[in-house]
């Protein structure tokens, strides 16, 4: 609060020096002579104020123009195929306690509770996984595959996820090839995994990688069977919206080692019904399962949503700011044409009186603010060229220098410039020439 009263106050001080210090240079019989109008003489009428308009159109050009860049990258966002359905989607995050159980009895206590969730009247479709899209954690390990070497290193690191059966059709989640999971890839059968379309392009080329396999570097000193390559699903966004696509590996969560005591569940609701609707039931069937297991719920769109905070209010606070700044340029180009216009009504009054048409009166005064805006328009062009640069690292499916978002800007700023100088402009072309006459 007292930098903003200090900015204010230098600000008022400093922009009211200059007009006082103009004033106190006036002559006596410039000022008295014409009603004032030999205050400031010849084509300098107002150059100071003209200049200061000159900057604010300049200033918001630049603003109008990040604006739009950050408003570009948060559609694009919003607009991106994610790979997956986002709407009708509950995420449950249960977390259970360790009781000490065998690993075995905590898989089918999992499996329990996912065949309960299942029949949860309004569900479509229910999985589980370690792992949801977008939610900020990651499971990532370097593989082997016959007749790949890695380029660099790094080359070989494959994105992973463990998920149960009918995990894919309730993200909504495409088989291009092969099959899903199903009750074959259990503990102990023979170890299985589905690849995303990037994975089998990188790994395997144009040959069908189904039946292929996949080898993991040992955890520690215990060696890791192959996995075999059952199916491949289109790709989906692992972590970010911004990435892109990545080799991902999905494995039966029934063959995966246990991570911690948390595990992600997914419901897909009916048709018509809403996915919140769903909570109160899944809060009384884990109950019912085990009091002990403490949940949290969100939706797959509100976790994407989530994901895009950061851009949200960038875009936001940009939006604002272009728009205030916009504001400003138009009340001060508005200002100093409806000043000029005043300062001008002798002379507007005596080309009237000599037969000038109020349009040509329309068109000069137009032409004066064409001018200020314009060359506004230019210098913020070259400043929004050079500092949209600075935004390159938060823009995406936009570049800084975007010809449709300058271009767009400075439309904005024109046609909200011809509104602001068509108010004085109007006024001078309907100017009475008897009344400035009389009053000389």
């Amino acid at each position: 609060l007292g930098f903003t009263i200090a900015v204010a106050t230098l600000t008022g001080v400093l922009f009211g020096l200059a007009p006082a210090w103009r004033a106190a240079r006036t002559s006596p019989q410039g000022a008295m002579r014409a009603a004032g109008r030999g205050v400031v003489e010849g084509h300098s009428r107002f150059a100071a104020g003209k200049a200061l308009v000159v900057g604010q159109v300049a200033l918001s050009m630049v603003l109008v123009v990040g604006a739009g860049l950050l408003l570009g990258t948060m559609r694009t966002l919003t607009r991106l195929d994610p790979g997956f359905s986002r709407d009708g989607v509950l995420l449950v995050s249960a977390q259970a306690r360790d009781t000490g159980a065998p690993d075995e009895a905590r898989r089918a206590a999992q499996r329990e509770l996912l065949r309960r969730l299942r029949e949860i009247p309004g569900v479509r479709s229910a999985s589980a996984s370690l792992l949801t899209p977008l939610s900020g954690r990651g499971w990532a390990e370097g593989v082997e595959v016959d007749g790949f070497t890695p380029a660099s290193r790094g080359d070989d690191l494959v994105f992973f996820n463990a998920v149960t059966d009918r995990f894919f059709e309730t993200m909504g989640t495409a088989l291009v090839a092969g099959r899903e999971f199903d009750d074959r890839d259990r503990a102990g059968a023979p170890r299985a995994v589905v690849v995303n379309e990037t994975l089998a392009r990188k790994f395997f080329g144009a040959a069908s990688p189904v039946g292929r396999q996949i080898g993991q570097r040992p955890h520690g000193d215990k060696p890791q069977p192959p996995l075999q390559v059952v199916g491949v699903v289109r790709d989906a966004k692992y972590s970010s919206l911004r990435e892109g696509p990545r080799p991902t590996a999905y494995v039966p969560l029934a063959q995966a080692e246990l991570f911690g005591f948390s595990l992600d569940f997914e419901l897909r609701s009916a048709e018509g019904t809403p996915a919140a609707a769903l909570v109160p039931a899944v809060k009384a069937v884990v109950a019912q399962a085990d009091p002990r297991i403490s949940l949290e719920f969100t939706t797959l769109a509100g976790q994407l949503a989530a994901s895009l905070t950061r851009e949200r209010l960038l875009a936001t606070l940009s939006g604002f700011f272009g728009a205030l700044a916009l504001l400003l340029a138009v009340v001060g180009l508005y200002g100093t044409m409806a000043y000029g216009v005043a300062r001008r009504r002798t002379e507007i009054g005596i080309r009237l009186a000599l037969g000038a048409a109020p349009a040509r009166v329309l068109r000069m005064v137009l032409g004066e603010a064409g001018v200020l805006v314009a060359s506004g328009v230019a210098l913020g062009a070259l400043g929004a060229l050079a500092a949209s640069r600075l935004l390159a690292s938060f823009l995406f499916g936009v570049t800084p220098k975007d010809p449709t978002t300058l271009a767009l800007s400075a439309l904005t700023l024109a046609a909200a410039a011809a509104a602001a100088a068509a108010v004085p402009a109007w006024r001078a072309a309907r100017l009475d020439p008897m009344v400035p006459l009389r009053e000389e």
